[in-house]
This record gives C-alpha cells, sequence and structure tokens, in this order.
C-alpha cells in the first residue's frame, strides 16, 4: 500500500447534517482516515437544511475529532434565506475565512463545490502559494447550469458564475464529477481538459441491510395505517419545487384516492409549502430524521418521489436516489423526461417519470403503481440491484483513494527537496 498522506478537506457542509452534501464528505473523510491517511476537515457549523445554526455550535472556530478526522469548524453568515446576494455572502463569508485560515501543510487538498465561490477563494490562495499541493475540485453541483435552469440572476449574474467556475475548475488539478454528464459539461462548456476529470459516482450513506417492512415502520415512526404513502424526503428549496406534491395532495383529496403523501426535512421554502398546503388532509409535513428513523421512513414508504422544479434537468444529481434505491421501494419522479433525474432511474429500472409541474400526472403515476403490487415490487428490487452494483460506498472510497495516491504522489520529490535542503541561519 502507498505511503499514507495528509489531506485537507475544504467544504461548507459536514455531518451532522443529514441531507445534501454533508454525508457525502463525511464518509469520504472517514474513508481516507480508515485507509491510513490523516484528514482535516476545514467546514462550516451545522447549519443546513434548516439554514440556522445547530443548537450548541456557533463558536467563531471549533475543533472537533470523529471518527479519526480533525474537524475544524468556523463560523460564517447564514442566512435564513438563502438565495441571490444572500446565498453569495453566505459563500463568499466562508471562503474568506478559509483564506485566513492555517491550513498547516497538506499533501493533497479537497475542495467540495457546493461552496463554488468559497472554493474558488481557496484556489485563489492557493494559485498564489509557492510549491502548492495537488489540488482536487469536487463536483457536486453545477452552479452555471443551475442558475440557467432555476431562472435565478440576470445575465451578468449568470455570465459571472460561468466564468468563476470556469477558471475555479480549470485551476484544480484534478475534478471530480458524481455524474457522466457533468464531466461531459465540464469538458465541453467550462474548458476543463479532459484527462483532468474524473467521475465517482456518489454512494447510498447508510449501510446496506435487509428491506424493511413497511407496516412494522409505519407502527414505529407512527404514521397512518391501512393506506398507502407517498415520501419525498430531503431538502425543501426552490430547486424541488415542492408545490407540484402540495397539489398533487390537494387533488388525492378531492378524488378520495386511497394515498397520503409526506414530506420528510427542513428547507428554505417549507413555511410557504406549509401554507400552501393548509386545509389538505392528504398531506403531513416531518421534521429531518437522523439515520435509524430515516431507514424506518424509508421502509415505511409504498412509494418514494422525487420531484424537481419544471426546467431542472442537468445542475445536479438528487443524492435521495442512492438512498431511495437502497429501500428497495419504487420510484416515482415528477422532472424532466430528458434529464438526470429520468435517466438515472430508467438506467436503474427503478420507476416511473412524468414531465415536472403536473400534479395531475404525478398522482395518477402513483397511484398506478400501488394498484399494481407485483410491478411496485419489481421496481423496488431493480433498485435494490443497481444499488448494489453501481452506488457501493467501498468502490467510490477505494476509486477515492486512488487518485489521491496518483496526484499526491507529486508532492514527494517535493518535500525530499525542501527537506533535504541545508539550513541557513543569519
Amino acid at each position: 500500500m502507498p505511503s499514507p498522506f495528509d489531506v485537507s478537506i475544504l467544504g461548507l457542509n459536514y455531518p451532522p447534517e443529514p441531507t445534501g452534501v454533508a454525508p457525502y464528505t463525511g464518509a469520504l473523510a472517514v474513508g481516507l482516515t480508515q485507509k491510513g491517511h490523516k484528514v482535516t476537515t476545514h467546514v462550516a457549523h451545522p447549519h443546513y437544511p434548516d439554514w440556522t445554526i445547530r443548537r450548541g455550535y456557533g463558536q467563531w472556530t471549533r475543533v472537533e475529532h470523529l471518527d479519526g478526522v480533525e474537524v475544524r469548524r468556523r463560523l460564517h453568515y447564514v442566512p435564513r434565506s438563502p438565495r441571490g446576494i444572500s446565498r453569495l455572502v453566505s459563500e463568499l463569508s466562508f471562503g474568506f475565512r478559509l483564506v485566513a485560515a492555517r491550513w498547516g501543510r497538506p499533501q493533497v487538498i479537497i475542495a467540495v463545490s457546493p461552496s463554488l465561490f468559497g472554493t474558488a477563494l481557496a484556489a485563489l490562495r492557493l494559485q498564489l502559494t509557492v510549491r502548492r499541493p495537488p489540488f482536487i475540485v469536487w463536483v457536486q453541483d453545477l452552479y452555471t447550469l443551475g442558475l440557467s435552469e432555476t431562472a435565478e440572476g440576470g445575465r451578468l449574474a449568470r455570465t459571472i458564475t460561468r466564468w468563476v467556475e470556469s477558471l475555479t475548475l480549470r485551476a484544480a488539478d484534478r475534478v471530480v464529477v458524481i455524474h457522466q454528464s457533468f464531466a461531459n459539461f465540464v469538458t465541453q462548456e467550462l474548458g476543463v481538459a479532459e484527462s483532468r476529470v474524473a467521475v465517482v459516482r456518489n454512494w447510498t450513506h447508510l449501510p446496506k441491510s435487509k428491506p424493511i417492512d413497511v407496516a412494522a415502520s409505519k407502527t414505529v415512526l407512527g404514521w397512518p395505517q391501512g393506506v398507502k404513502l407517498a415520501v419525498h424526503t430531503g431538502n425543501m428549496g426552490a430547486k424541488q419545487g415542492l408545490e407540484n406534491i402540495v397539489d398533487a395532495a390537494r387533488a388525492a383529496d378531492k378524488r378520495g384516492a386511497p394515498l397520503h403523501f409526506i414530506l420528510v426535512g427542513e428547507g428554505s421554502e417549507r413555511r410557504g409549502l406549509e401554507e400552501r398546503a393548509r386545509g389538505i388532509s392528504r398531506l403531513t409535513f416531518v421534521d429531518p430524521l437522523g439515520d435509524e428513523e430515516y431507514r424506518l421512513a424509508l421502509g415505511a414508504a409504498d412509494i418514494l418521489v422525487v420531484n424537481e422544479r419544471p426546467g431542472v434537468s442537468a445542475m445536479a444529481v438528487p443524492s435521495k436516489l442512492t438512498s431511495y434505491f437502497d429501500a428497495g421501494r419504487p420510484v416515482v419522479a415528477a422532472t424532466d423526461l430528458g434529464g438526470i433525474t429520468a435517466s438515472e432511474i430508467a438506467a436503474a429500472g427503478a420507476g416511473t417519470v412524468v414531465p415536472a409541474g403536473d400534479p395531475e400526472a404525478l398522482l395518477d403515476a402513483v397511484l398506478r403503481v400501488i394498484a399494481n403490487p407485483t410491478m411496485a415490487a419489481q421496481l423496488g428490487l431493480n433498485g435494490r440491484r443497481y444499488r448494489d452494483s453501481m452506488l457501493g460506498q467501498e468502490a467510490a472510497i477505494e476509486r477515492w483513494a486512488s487518485l489521491i495516491d496518483e496526484i499526491g504522489a507529486a508532492t514527494r520529490p517535493r518535500m525530499s527537496r525542501r527537506s533535504s535542503r541545508p539550513r541557513t541561519h543569519s
């Protein structure tokens, strides 16, 4: 086995945040530690997806040791409504904390995007560093596509974001993306050399287990019995477009459908969604769950739902899909029919897809699946098989370890030259 490296991971999100990028960053840090590397993470205080700093955190600087990883947290600006300028200021405030921080002498640095602008400032610092260590950017979301698909920001904002994203990724020694379509975009649209891009798929952050009984899970959670449950989990933000599920639940009320929708999670749009849902009896909001309860929530679902705002097709791969497939439940997705989410579900053979922004179509699809138990069981089984063959954590961490061994080896000669240089005294 190659000699271990001193690895620093720079990222806005980290456990105990339960959803989004944090579980992947945490799993990577722990996985590399278990392979013998010394890992230090430079991250923010837990604040996602509810966009408020978790109780007990919030110190200017806080150092923890979690599962063998040194976690250095830094306070940054957390907006209540993370959109537009407030989101930019939040990322920049984290980036400036990174620039001012002491990183020690890492031999490999991994920066996670999001946050793009925090990563950009870190890249700028590295460009000004003599004999800088190899720099990897891990792309979980593409900001250029995101602004275009969510119609946020004007032309100037999109132009600046594209320039920053392209410059930042081209400054990296390696760009790791989570899907081949991302690789195509960063090479063809953002100018990153193909030889510098690697695809490492996200994985389910839940350990492999046997499928969970639906009725037993509903009992433990206290969820409705005697009715089919369609469950959506994760962030309740703008790009999820969850008004579509609220309206589908309203349509289920009107039809008297034997169905209940459950939205699990938190986010900047939750309050507005709850207002929109007033008077709907077939919809329940549930706060974010820990890993054990989250697994039960997936097990309690008869249908697992993915929902995306109309126009969102290529900016991100929903991280929830990996856990959905692991649960062995059929998936119904309301999304762009030609987008990444639709292609991923088709590749897995794990569900059905309907156009985004059509609540009646979403409701019809859910009812069709629950009316055919044999088909539902087969879709769930297909997802489970896809998870086992394509989305395993061990394979992903091993791929990361190989990348670090490959790119980190370039630091050895530099370190040797530095250590062998004779000292002078003034």
